[in-house]
């Protein structure tokens, strides 16, 4: 049996109880783009929006917590970090190569891996 993410839970109970996006948000109080970045599983509710949910829907929290969480990043965002993974790489590689080569000049050598490392920086920063 497949694991269902939180989303995919919201949409069934929200579809079972005969409610669009709009008269879910209403009830909780929130956008109805609220909903359907949880729909999508871009955002997580917090610990009290999950307890409203079960609530309104009228079933055990745990079926909310008991799930498999899943934030998509947006393709914008997933693209970002690979570009900053792949400078971070490739900056390092250069260096070796350069250097195995004989090739490495220190104030190229430096500048390279400081570009590298403040992309790696900048990586984590964004994934904290």
């Amino acid at each position: 049996m497949e694991e269902k993410s939180l989303g995919k839970i919201i949409v069934e109970l929200r579809k079972e109880n005969n409610m669009t996006q709009m008269d879910l948000a209403e009830k909780m109080c929130v956008t109805d783009k609220a909903v359907s970045k949880w729909e999508r599983d871009i955002s997580c509710p917090d610990i009290k929006t999950i307890a409203k949910l079960a609530e309104i829907f009228n079933v055990d929290i745990n079926i909310l917590l008991n799930t498999k969480t899943y934030i998509n990043k947006p393709k914008k965002e997933q693209l970002i970090n690979q570009i900053l993974s792949a400078v971070a790489a490739a900056m390092g590689i250069a260096c070796v190569v350069l250097i195995l080569l004989n090739k490495a000049d220190i104030k190229d050598t430096v500048l390279m891996l400081a570009i590298g490392l403040a992309a790696a920086g900048i990586y984590m920063i964004r994934n904290k």
